[in-house]
């Protein structure tokens, strides 16, 4: 079964950035559903809501990136595997990859 986690990583201020909202989604036809349970390759994505955040600590009165979307597949070899994918965040830049 694939175990998928994230953190947030305040870039700009040198600590975690706690308290973002993340929600995780599988594709499903033309769509995205909430994932809880079910066939554990395909596309997923984890969508950040950060502008509270960036409102809040760094007094943006309109965050640049409201939110954050990471888009990525598991495949069918991969099913058995554990996919860490943080989020290095700051006011005007974002970047992740697959963490371990």
């Amino acid at each position: 079964m694939v175990r998928i986690t994230s953190h947030v990583l305040d870039l700009g201020l040198g600590r975690p950035a706690s308290g973002v909202p993340v929600r995780l989604e599988r594709k499903a036809g033309n769509g995205w559903e909430p994932v809880g349970g079910g066939d554990a390759v395909g596309a997923f994505r984890l969508t950040f809501a950060t502008g509270g955040y960036l409102a809040e600590q760094h007094h943006q009165t309109e965050p640049f990136y409201p939110e954050v979307v990471i888009t990525f597949s598991v495949g069918r070899q991969q099913a058995d595997q554990h996919f860490h994918i943080p989020l290095l965040l700051s006011p005007y830049g974002y970047s992740s990859y697959r963490g371990s």
